[in-house]
């Protein structure tokens, strides 16, 4: 198990370890680390597809932001906009978690390696705190 893993149990955010030299993040659970990062291998195909749908449709109404901000539209109307886009932007976040739990998380804390199971919970909660209020 990667060091990387450890310290986010230990409560390092992503960010900070991503920055830092010394350490690489490792998965430990079902996802693949070969190549360039870290790639999910078990990605469950209606979410993978209603997620693409959903990012198509989010790029749409960010381009109607710009627009509504090109023409100088109504701040309150704009501000519901974004809003928009932010829920719709959860929506596909809950998807991911879903999937990630499913898979990669799921095969980490039925891992008989306590280390791999506490540094799976210290990644979900990381995830919890700053991404899925």
């Amino acid at each position: 198990m990667g060091a990387g893993y450890t310290e986010m149990a230990q409560g390092k955010s992503k960010a900070t370890l991503a920055h830092s030299s010394e350490h690489v993040l490792q998965a430990s659970c079902g996802c693949d680390t070969a190549g360039d990062g870290r790639k999910a291998v078990a990605v469950d195909a209606e979410i993978k597809h209603s997620n693409q749908k959903r990012l198509r449709r989010i790029e749409g109404q960010v381009r109607g932001l710009q627009r509504m901000v090109e023409e100088d539209r109504y701040c309150a109307d704009i501000i519901e906009q974004i809003a928009s886009v932010q829920e719709a932007l959860r929506g596909v976040a809950r998807n991911l978690m879903r999937n990630h739990l499913h898979h990669c998380a799921a095969k980490a804390l039925r891992s008989a390696k306590k280390e791999e199971a506490e540094a799976m919970y210290g990644e979900l909660l990381e995830l919890i705190y700053t991404h899925l209020r």
